[in-house]
């Protein structure tokens, strides 16, 4: 399926008995499902196992395609990988192959090439990398308070002790919780935020040097870090495909 929406649009909350993966032509989307947001720039796309409550919003105007599948690309032998959210990239091959497949709609495709076409992007997906993208969100009250204000403001620079007592609790406290009920340190938290940060602020046409300004690094350099550290690939790479 091939939609455009307009920005700001939302998604209300809903689910369906068929798995789907999403993925843009341009323009930014936020899903979130599991108790993660995920922001999902153009070159890779979200997977949402078949009965999982989610909701989506668009950043930017945005083409979005949506990929249902009545069965995981594990098959029967799948061990688990494909039940839960995730974020893939979604390799030129695999994008076109869905592409393809959206001429379906219009009989297109003879029904012997559909088929052809609808093997190869299963294969595809198979074989589709994982990258370490979503942003944990928390049950606990303060906790979540704190999650919020970063997801407002999300700086590099802004101390916790500042947001912690705005929650009416003390760091040690709030570092304590992000390591129960999410399994984490703030920091690695935190650098979730950046990056989705950087995906939205690079479809605005941001260069990396404002970006690394905006989200408040000492230098251009300390950001390239994160970002590489997190996807492999230097924000030279990933953020010039978003823009």
């Amino acid at each position: 399926m091939v939609r455009t929406h307009s920005a700001q649009t939302e998604v209300q909350v809903h689910s369906h008995p068929w798995a789907q993966m999403v993925f843009s032509e341009h323009g930014t989307v936020r899903v979130q499902a599991d108790r993660k947001m995920f922001t999902v720039p153009p070159w890779s796309a979200v997977w949402i196992p078949a009965g999982t409550l989610h909701l989506a919003v668009v950043a930017q105007e945005a083409t979005l395609i949506a990929v249902h599948l009545l069965t995981d690309p594990g098959g029967r032998q799948d061990q688990g990988g494909w039940k839960v959210c995730q974020v893939l990239q979604v390799r030129p091959l695999l994008r076109e192959l869905v592409k393809a497949i959206c001429e379906d709609e219009h009989g297109a495709l003879p029904s012997e090439r559909y088929a052809n076409v609808v093997e190869l992007v299963m294969i595809e997906l198979r074989t589709a990398p994982r990258i370490a993208l979503g942003i944990s969100m928390p049950e606990d009250k303060r906790l979540r308070s704190v999650c919020e204000a970063f997801l407002a403001d999300a700086r590099q620079d802004r101390a916790l002790a500042e947001v912690a007592r705005s929650a009416g609790a003390s760091v040690s406290t709030i570092n304590r919780l992000f390591q129960s009920e999410l399994g984490c340190s703030f920091a690695g938290w935190r650098k979730q935020v950046l990056l989705a940060r950087a995906f939205a602020l690079a479809a605005e046409g941001s260069s990396v040097s404002h970006i690394a300004m905006d989200l408040g690094y000492s230098s251009v350099s300390s950001f390239s870090y994160m970002v590489t550290q997190l996807l492999g690939l230097p924000p030279s790479k990933v953020l010039g495909r978003q823009r």
